[in-house]
């Protein structure tokens, strides 16, 4: 089964050596070189695991850890560690980490933690996900509704599917050939600006400020994309 990995790390070398490790493992995997871009590729994807490295230019692996627990507890997360660095180990187990590695490792190693962590993965296209959280909003899919600020919208059946499938690809765009497919069925009279109403309609109920939208995005030239955290 191929699985989505976050690879944080800043040495050059030891990322490339375990992104090539990985992916030869039949997985698929985001490199990130630094804090920022780690902070910038959680907050726009989801991933099956991470395994983030503690010391970091930029935000630490640690402060990035905390942040990922605030709004996900369930995504492990694999620490690479300075060997003895023993204050590192305790406060990332307490931060929420399911595992360490101390530098320096083998690959052999480090690939028998990730497959263990992923045999405890419910993938995210295994379980729907029905109910979540998108900035103050939260989004009922079962009852058709999404609440903000106080007030209740209703979800037409399909804007519930629009936003059950933006949510399955969360971070990644969506195309509206496949929005015309999977949820109007390939309605022939149906056409992009039906897709692009509908979104508007979305915005109206999600955003704080639907004309600078910071949950659901257009990706040029593609479609829409849904992000968790602006």
């Amino acid at each position: 089964m191929t699985f989505r990995i976050l690879l944080v790390e800043d040495d050059r070398t030891l990322r490339t050596a375990l992104r090539d490790a990985l992916t030869g493992e039949a997985h698929e995997v985001v490199v990130a070189a630094d804090g920022h871009e780690a902070r910038a590729a959680l907050r726009g994807g989801v991933f099956d695991l991470v395994i983030l490295d503690v010391m970091l230019p930029g935000p630490s692996g640690l402060e990035l850890l905390r942040e990922l627990r605030q709004r996900d507890t369930r995504t492990p997360v694999l620490l690479l560690t300075a060997r003895g660095d023993e204050s590192d180990k305790v406060l990332g187990l307490d931060l929420g980490a399911d595992d360490y590695v101390p530098k320096p490792f083998s690959l052999r190693e480090l690939l028998a933690r990730v497959k263990a962590l992923l045999r405890r993965v419910e993938r995210p296209q295994a379980a729907a996900v029905r109910q979540f959280l998108l900035g103050d909003a939260r989004v009922d899919l079962d009852a058709f509704q999404l609440v903000r600020a106080g007030t209740v919208h209703a979800l037409s059946p399909k804007e519930a599917a629009m936003l059950a499938l933006l949510r399955q690809e969360l971070g990644k765009a969506v195309s509206r050939a496949r929005f015309l497919t999977e949820v109007w069925g390939g309605d022939q009279f149906v056409g992009d600006r039906t897709i692009d109403t509908h979104v508007l309609n979305l915005r109206q109920k999600l955003e704080a400020d639907p004309k600078q939208p910071r949950f659901l995005l257009t990706v040029h030239g593609v479609g829409y994309r849904l992000v968790a955290e602006a």
